[in-house]
């Protein structure tokens, strides 16, 4: 057995069908497929083919049913209408394990991972040719040379519940590398990464492509698609508005399809006025945070942020920041170190004392910890504010009240739904934010910490995100914004901090920050150096 899983590792499938299909025609063809949910039709009679050797980017609006039609083609749906041709043969996809067999892999932008496993394990269960545990140290190794190739750092031997949401993203991604499937779907692949890490996905993906493989690209970002793809399929209310050629198209008009109108492709940039000499709103002094394995994730990290500022934090995901977004919240202990709130020591109080002082939270998972799955939209938007008055009584909730309040949220944050009574996960990833946004923000916070808030999301959303961040910003409200998209930091944030390993690398204005600055930065290049 020594030297098999090496080479099954880095080699592609031998038994595929797919493999002797020449570049240029169809590996998969989607014919009429719908499906439908309560009270939604996700997909509408869509005809979708992906050619061998291409790189087909799938756009849309949150909820244009783009991950509904590749989750179909992957087996974790069943379509309600229409056909499946993979390599010019008929097939019936019922579940993940048909669709791998048939050559076709997923990186979800949720993720499927087992929580209590390692990372080793995980990545293990992709591996049917062997007993599960009886070699994990050369898959380790494998993973070590795949992570050291592709740029995904990442420890095999940690659980999967331990790590950032980058982390696993890294991890979904390094099973499909290995599974070096001939159709590989990317459900928002980049979000998680660094700009370096992008064109170095993007190699990869075109050397694939190269080789013959099939990607379907999802994605919100107009300029990756124009910078990877080969051709583009636009998604609008579950319906195909058009197929085009990449080369023949520009994001004005991919975004002008995507929504049916025009729109400004990014906000209005705010220039920034403050003189810090006020009180700051929030102040991190010499803070030390341990991560669930018991290491120092935060060292030593001071920092204040004031009424009417945006103060970013950029890094690459891992290296404290969900850690020091946690202690600021009241969701994890601090070693050592103080946290000050409008001058009060708030160090370890629980999360409803933060709250209670005017605290606005929007975590990077929004799924799992910005929502209650189960429980009704209604409930979500009243989940801070269901125990005081006017929305209940010494006894009963307030119904008549609760109903008002719903109803004006869900209008005036465009909360798409057929109703307020539905669970709260059957949403698109953008109405999810959504809902964040108007349960945060509708009580008139002093500090938001917001952590990557536009991750996944279509530029309309995207664009409803920021400009939500500026006006809060424009009334006084301080924001401590953390997220990996360098672009989306420049354009809204007045100061930048660079964190690498715990660490503050710098702290620099904006109108004194680039990319290619911040990038030596969050490689651990302190600013210092980067300035000689």
């Amino acid at each position: 057995m020594k030297g098999i899983i090496r080479s099954f590792l880095l080699t592609p499938p031998e038994k595929s069908s797919l493999l002797n299909i020449p570049r240029g025609e169809v590996v998969v063809k989607m014919q009429g497929i719908t499906k439908r949910f309560p009270g939604v039709t996700a997909n509408d009679h869509v005809d979708f083919e992906l050619r061998a050797g291409e790189i087909h980017a799938l756009l849309g609006e949150n909820g244009a049913g783009k991950t509904t039609l590749m989750n179909i083609l992957y087996g974790l749906y069943r379509p309600d209408e229409g056909e499946i041709y993979v390599g010019n043969r008929r097939v019936k996809i019922g579940s993940p394990k048909d669709a791998i067999k048939l050559g076709i892999a997923m990186v979800h932008q949720h993720f499927k991972l087992i929580e209590s496993l390692t990372v080793a394990e995980n990545i293990a269960l992709c591996i049917e040719e062997y007993k599960f545990f009886s070699h994990i140290q050369d898959v380790k190794k494998n993973i070590g040379e795949l992570s050291e190739k592709y740029g995904l750092r990442i420890d095999p031997d940690a659980r999967v519940w331990q790590l950032s949401a980058g982390e696993k993203q890294r991890v979904e991604i390094l099973k499909a590398l290995i599974r070096r499937a001939k159709i590989l779907i990317l459900d928002e692949p980049t979000s998680v990464l660094t700009p370096p890490e992008k064109r170095e996905l993007f190699k990869i993906l075109r050397r694939m492509a190269e080789e013959g493989c099939g990607i379907v690209f999802i994605t919100h970002k107009l300029h990756e698609v124009m910078e990877v793809s080969d051709r583009v399929t636009v998604l609008r209310k579950g319906r195909v508005v058009a197929t085009l050629q990449t080369s023949e198209t520009n994001p004005k008009q991919l975004a002008k399809l995507m929504l049916g109108k025009e729109i400004p492709l990014r906000p209005i940039t705010h220039t920034a006025s403050l003189t810090y000499k006020e009180a700051p709103i929030l102040e991190v002094r010499n803070l030390y945070v341990l991560n669930d394995r018991g290491s120092l994730a935060v060292k030593g990290v001071s920092f204040e942020v004031f009424a009417g500022e945006i103060f970013g934090i950029a890094g690459v995901s891992g290296n404290g920041q969900r850690e020091l977004i946690e202690a600021i919240t009241g969701l994890r202990k601090v070693k050592l170190g103080n946290i000050i709130l409008m001058g009060e020591e708030v160090t370890n109080r629980t999360p409803k004392d933060i709250i209670e002082r005017g605290v606005a939270f929007i975590p990077e998972d929004r799924l799992n910890m910005g929502i209650a799955q189960d429980l009704s939209i209604s409930e979500n938007l009243i989940l801070k504010k269901y125990r005081y008055t006017p929305f209940s009584g010494h006894l009963f909730l307030n119904l008549d009240h609760i109903n008002k309040w719903v109803d004006k949220l869900i209008k005036e944050y465009n909360i798409i739904t057929p109703s307020s009574r539905l669970p709260a996960g059957v949403l698109s990833g953008g109405n999810i934010q959504r809902l964040i946004l108007a349960r945060e923000l509708s009580g008139n916070p002093k500090l938001i910490v917001a952590s990557n808030p536009t991750r996944g999301l279509d530029v309309a959303a995207t664009n409803f995100v920021r400009s939500l961040l500026i006006e809060q910003k424009k009334r006084g409200v301080a924001v401590l914004l953390v997220s990996e998209d360098l672009e989306e930091l420049l354009m809204l944030a007045d100061r930048i901090a660079v964190i690498f390993e715990g660490k503050f690398m710098g702290v620099l204005p904006t109108s004194k920050a680039d990319v290619n600055r911040i990038g030596l930065m969050m490689a651990g290049i302190e600013m210092a150096k980067v300035r000689s």
